[in-house]
């Protein structure tokens, strides 16, 4: 066995992993639907997205053990003949990397702040801290709803990254907010520390200070936030995406496929609709209980 691995799995938290069925079970599902979603390119049977290969006549075929169904589509096709299997593993791509990338921009963002609010104090903890309540009053998907639709307005003819950089954007503005006040909190505990105190009396610069010994010693609670705030900026992109200002409509993920199923949900073709929708809800149902589960094994009263 990989000796890392081993020793991971040796320790405390590797310990509370293995002896977890709910965490166990939860990360081979998240496994399996990030590893779907990465080589969606060699796993998925059909690519959705190439339009030389849909055919209309295919178009909200039922999924393959209801009468008419095939075996060609397993779960069925949308209104377009796309296959409903292999969109769920291409929009799943989009999902995960947008939320990935917001959660990774708030946490650099957050963590930031935080430190440079408890450590310096005065002034600039209070301009940082007014700064959190102001952004705090917003509702989340309020601010990503307002930044997603200015973005559009301005860029209507955007590149497809272009828009994936505001859709991050957007969902980021609010979201470092939780790890500033994480971090500054466990920052003002850490810096009347005697090992603080020792590196200012040998002339450590602040910086240094902040990044070499403060840092790593706040970034456990940060872990356990930012697993958990993955699920929820997932879901924040599939609700900006099912009102139409998230992915491009070239780029559609889980959000998108949910809103084009929507509109024939009551009229028999419930797969289109129903299927991403598991699939959302597995992945931040996953996600979330493995944020659980980490939040109680760093928990050294939990042990």
């Amino acid at each position: 066995m990989n000796l890392p691995l081993a020793r991971w799995l040796d320790s405390d938290v590797g310990h509370s992993f293995r002896s977890s069925p709910v965490a166990m079970g939860a990360a081979l599902i998240a496994f399996v639907c990030i590893f779907c979603a990465v080589f969606a390119n060699w796993v998925a049977p059909h690519n959705p997205f190439d339009l030389s290969t849909l055919e209309l006549s295919d178009a909200r075929l039922p999924p393959a053990w209801l009468e008419g169904g095939t075996r060609k589509f397993l779960l069925g096709t949308d209104d377009q003949g796309r296959d409903i299997l292999s969109a769920l593993m291409f929009g799943a791509r989009i999902s995960l990397v947008v939320g990935l990338a917001s959660v990774a921009l708030s946490v650099v963002v957050g963590v930031a702040m935080g430190l440079l609010a408890g450590f310096r104090g005065g002034w600039v903890d209070s301009l940082l801290m007014r700064l959190c309540d102001v952004m705090l009053s917003f509702p989340a998907i309020l601010v990503a709803l307002l930044i997603a639709g200015v973005g559009r307005a301005l860029f209507p003819n955007a590149h497809a990254s272009l828009a994936f950089g505001v859709l991050i954007l957007s969902i980021s503005l609010t979201g470092w907010v939780q790890y500033a006040r994480t971090v500054r909190g466990s920052t003002l505990v850490e810096r009347n520390k005697e090992y603080v105190q020792a590196a200012r009396v040998t002339g450590v610069s602040s910086l240094r200070i902040m990044r070499r010994h403060v840092l790593p010693n706040v970034m456990g609670p940060v872990m356990v936030l930012a697993t958990i705030q993955v699920a929820t900026a997932i879901i924040t992109e599939a609700t900006l995406s099912f009102l139409g200002v998230g992915a491009p409509p070239t780029s559609p993920s889980l959000g998108t496929l949910i809103r084009v199923g929507n509109d024939y949900l009551f009229s028999g073709e419930w797969w289109i609709t129903i299927f991403p929708g598991v699939m959302l809800v597995l992945i931040a149902l996953s996600v979330n209980l493995l944020g659980d589960w980490l939040r109680d094994a760093l928990n050294p009263k939990l042990r």
